[in-house]
Parts: structure tokens; C-alpha cells; sequence
């Protein structure tokens, strides 16, 4: 499977939180998968592409032409698929993928997130989306989307669309369970 993940870019993140990205990328490229990610040389981007490397795996980045030019482009990369910007990346990711996890990160993280969990939710694709919630670190979100539903402005349960992983051994649940029913 292609298991895309969404992910700061940032440097300064605690290490509990480096080091489950360090093993989210071992296990993805030890059962033979391939990660599809941003591509950049920094954070947890960099983190999840140097383990699954590490480890034998394949990595498919999808880098910005303004990444690829400012020279921040992961040596990690097996692949690399440049892109015009954020909209493209977007599309080419979701495309390329068949499950996405959200690891701790910010504004771009949470737009690449939505973007595919609002994709699923209009029929354009049934692939799930992970939110790995490394030191609870995705619970006020969670609990912002417990309130949007709650006030009636997301139809249905969102939890249709959206997993939350407390574990490895959640994701590892969950991508099985999307291996299977691909």
C-alpha cells in the first residue's frame, strides 16, 4: 500500500513525538509499504523518510517547486514528483495514496487533512484517515469536531471519515483493515 502522511515540517518537536514518527516510518517500510509524504528535508518529514529509508523502505515525496528550489528537498527520496504548490501537492498525494495519517503538525497539516477527509465525505474516495494522537496531541481537535457535530453542522458522524490512533498498534489496525478492503 502507499500510506501517505501529513506531517510538520518544524524542528523543535518533543521527542516522544520524533520518536513514534521514527517508528511509524520502521513499520511502514517493514511490512513492504511505501510512503508518500512532502518531501522536505526538516521535522517530522524528515524523521518518518530517514526511518522508513533506514529500514528498507520506499518514499515518494511531492515537492513544491519552491521547496525544490530553496534546496529543502529530502535526500530520503525514492521518487520525487515536483509540484507547481499547495493545491497540486494535495491532489497528487491524495491520488498516489491509499491511507493517509496525520502525524502532529500545523496549518499545512490540518489542510491536507481535511482536504482529503472532505473528499471522502462527498464520495470522491472511501480511503481512510488516520489522525495519530502521539501525547494526545490531536485532542482538542477531536473535541472541536465532537462540537461541530454536536451543534449539527457536519452530517453524519465524522468519525466516519476520520480514525484517531492513540498507538502504532491502532494504525496498524486500521491500515490492515484498509489492506483488506482495498
Amino acid at each position: 500500500m502507499k500510506i501517505c502522511v501529513f506531517c510538520s515540517a518544524n524542528e523543535h518537536l518533543s521527542p516522544s513525538i520524533l520518536q513514534a514518527t521514527e517508528a511509524l516510518g520502521q513499520w511502514i517500510a517493514t511490512e513492504g509499504h511505501t510512503i508518500v509524504y512532502g518531501g522536505v528535508s526538516q521535522g517530522l518529514m524528515e524523521c518518518v523518510a530517514r526511518a522508513a529509508k533506514t529500514a528498507g523502505g520506499r518514499t515518494v515525496g511531492v515537492v513544491p517547486m519552491l521547496v525544490e528550489r530553496a534546496g529543502r528537498a529530502s535526500q530520503y527520496l525514492d521518487v520525487e514528483i515536483p509540484c507547481d504548490n499547495l493545491s497540486d501537492r494535495k491532489q497528487l498525494m491524495m491520488d498516489q495514496s491509499d491511507v493517509f495519517i496525520a502525524l502532529p503538525g500545523g496549518i499545512g497539516t490540518l489542510d491536507e487533512m481535511f482536504t482529503v477527509a472532505a473528499s471522502a465525505t462527498i464520495g470522491y474516495h472511501q480511503k481512510p484517515v488516520i489522525l495519530y494522537n502521539i501525547e494526545g496531541f490531536w485532542d482538542p481537535l477531536v473535541a472541536m469536531l465532537d462540537s461541530l457535530q454536536a451543534q449539527g453542522v457536519i452530517r453524519g458522524h465524522w468519525q466516519e471519515h476520520i480514525l484517531v490512533a492513540a498507538s502504532l498498534q491502532d494504525i496498524q489496525k486500521a491500515v490492515c483493515s484498509a489492506d483488506r478492503g482495498a
